[in-house]
């Protein structure tokens, strides 16, 4: 490829000032946004550093920070000179900064002199104590100005480092933020290790990291981000360098190792940690699921938790006592083989009707089935079969003869839900690599060059529905052992949201990138009702997973940890095109040792 030529750095005032008025009019507009749907006052309960940070001032902190930094971006393009980073780079932050402050400063002076809380419901004293500090109106202007144009500044600033600075700056800073926001996980595995005494040494009482313990993990995580320079990429490239027998074996060992640390370690953790594992376990099954359908099929299912009904439903009839119609009381093994069929066969009788449609009419009908599937259980019309909005109750956790798991117990259910997942992915995982995985692969690439090289298209997407539709039916049953009761109201069309956004933020078609992203979304921000490590995102989720679904779609469509496959596909022009300056280079070069060749030839 053609390298990119650097220039000498530009002087400081000559400026892209329609770029920097640009930007610095987003950042304002983004300041104004992110404070009036309320998340600086939400998250400022959280403390980061104690008493000096919380998390709602990150969360405009990191704004300027970001513009600042993507106004003092310069395009490279292959073949023209672009002007290495310099003092002209720093002053185009501080400037945009300090153009996106006076979005707050107007905020301020605003709630200050008007009052408009109907409808702007968290405009008011609240948030005008916390933009300004509580030290007056022409303070916090003053300091909003200045820190604004601060950050905007050391955004840009990171052009001008090197490499390794801008690694050291950005794992302390980021490391930092980590450990202080994992604050009650690692409180709650601190109890089982018997290490106390560390946590009451890093945390403050109130919560948050004192001065000295943010700074010794700042410098902990910059040398940790030292020592662990080029190390993963060198492991990577030996890992691959191997032959396929030492790979299969290093591969053996790395499962074996993350397998024990899965099991072990819940031992010693608390009931917290335990519970938010098992919600992520959960939603990994309606994950790995939908992964078969869209990400391997690519067949777009918006209607998914229907699954999840059919599944939790007949789970609750055939072993709760209090079932209105139908009470059988078996126990839960014989019920979810039960449900597991039931499941299958709604799998197809949704997929049948509709399975001959693609795109955006797939989409649209299977949100529709989605929902009937919902209205129908909460229905007067089957209300004497499944409760109506009443739901069924009392439903009893998995005997298994010597053990009762229910949700008292969390260690319990996060190792049913293991047992479940390790299921799911051995499924996953056999099928993708099957004459089967290949055909869903190959109608989602090109679903009539498909039909056209004989693969019988609509049975491969009807073995999608099923094969999905069976996943979400483990998850069901699993869900209501735990809970014991399921209400219409569990099974809202969100849910199916929520899981196809686990799976494109992950990467569609990649079991690693689905684990990533339930971990990610689900253990972070938590599930549609499902609480998770920052419960402070409680009403602001929803808008976290939009915006996080519109950046993953504008800058990295493939997901987190993309298969290679689906990478390949969705970069298929880029890989042409660098194949074509491969293939220009070496004509080239052919064309040089041709010419050569003739040369000596004809000297001859």
């Amino acid at each position: 490829m053609t390298e990119i030529k650097m220039a000498p750095a530009a002087k400081i005032l000559d400026q892209d000032w329609r770029n920097i008025f640009r930007w610095g009019a987003i950042c304002a507009i983004t300041l104004v946004f992110i404070s009036l749907v309320g998340m600086p006052a939400k998250l400022n309960l959280r403390l980061i550093i104690n008493p000096t940070l919380s998390l709602g001032y990150v969360s405009l902190f990191w704004i300027p920070v970001m513009f600042g930094f993507v106004a003092s971006t310069h395009i490279a393009l292959e073949g023209m000179e672009v002007s290495r980073p310099g003092i002209r780079d720093v002053v185009t932050g501080l400037v945009t900064g300090l153009i996106g402050s006076f979005g707050l400063v107007l905020l301020i002076l605003g709630m200050d002199n008007f009052d408009i809380t109907d409808p702007l419901v968290n405009w008011g004293p609240n948030l005008l104590e916390l933009l300004t500090t509580g030290r007056g109106v022409g303070t916090g202007i003053l300091g909003w100005m200045a820190a604004s144009a601060f950050l905007g500044m050391a955004g840009a600033s990171l052009h001008v480092l090197t490499p390794l600075l801008r690694r050291i700056v950005s794992s302390a800073i980021l490391g930092m933020i980590s450990i202080a926001i994992l604050e009650d996980a690692i409180d709650d595995f601190s109890e089982g290790f018997r290490l106390e005494w560390l946590v009451d040494l890093v945390y403050a009482k109130r919560g948050g990291l004192t001065n000295k313990s943010a700074i010794i993990v700042a410098i902990l995580m910059a040398a940790v981000s030292v020592l662990s320079k080029g190390r993963i990429k060198k492991a990577k490239a030996n890992f691959r360098a191997l032959d396929e027998v030492q790979r299969k074996k290093k591969s053996m060992v790395l499962f074996a190792l993350v397998t024990a640390a899965v099991v072990i370690l819940p031992m010693f953790a608390g009931g917290y940690v335990n519970s938010l594992l098992a919600n992520v376990g959960i939603f990994l099954l309606l994950a790995l699921g939908l992964n078969i359908v869209v990400g391997l099929a690519g067949i777009l299912d918006l209607g998914y938790v229907a699954f999840f009904a059919v599944g939790g439903y007949a789970t609750a009839v055939l072993t709760s006592p209090q079932s209105p119609w139908f009470a059988p009381e078996i126990g839960f093994v014989p019920a979810m083989l039960i449900a597991v069929v039931l499941a299958g066969i709604t799998g197809l009788a949704i997929g049948a009707p509709v399975i001959r449609m693609r795109g955006d009419y797939l989409a649209i009908v299977t949100l529709g089935f989605g929902e009937i599937i919902r209205l129908l259980f909460m229905s007067d019309f089957l209300k004497p079969y499944f409760g109506g909005a009443q739901g069924i109750t009392n439903v009893p956790g998995v005997d298994l003869g010597f053990l009762t798991i229910s949700g008292t117990d969390p260690k319990g259910v996060f190792y049913l839900v293991l047992v479940f997942s390790a299921l799911a992915v051995y499924i996953s995982w056999r099928l993708q690599a099957s004459r089967l995985g290949r055909s869903w692969m190959a109608i989602r690439e090109d679903e009539q060059v498909a039909e056209a090289m004989g693969i019988n298209t609509v049975n491969s997407k009807l073995m999608a529905f099923v094969v999905g539709a069976i996943l979400a039916s483990f998850a069901g049953s699993v869900m209501v052992a735990r809970v014991g009761s399921v209400f219409p109201n569990s099974f809202m069309i969100l849910v199916s949201i929520i899981i196809l956004v686990v799976v494109i933020v992950g990467g569609m078609g990649s079991i690693p990138g689905v684990f990533v992203g339930s971990f990610v979304l689900i253990g972070v921000l938590g599930g549609p009702r499902q609480p998770g490590l920052l419960q402070e995102f409680g009403q602001l989720k929803l808008l976290i997973y939009g915006a996080l679904l519109v950046f993953m779609m504008l800058k990295r469509p493939e997901g987190l940890v993309p298969s290679a496959r689906r990478s390949q596909e969705l970069h298929q022009d880029e890989f042409l095109q660098d194949a074509w300056f491969k293939g220009d280079d070496e004509a080239e070069g052919s064309d040089e040792q041709t010419t050569s060749a003739e040369g000596e030839g004809a000297s001859v």
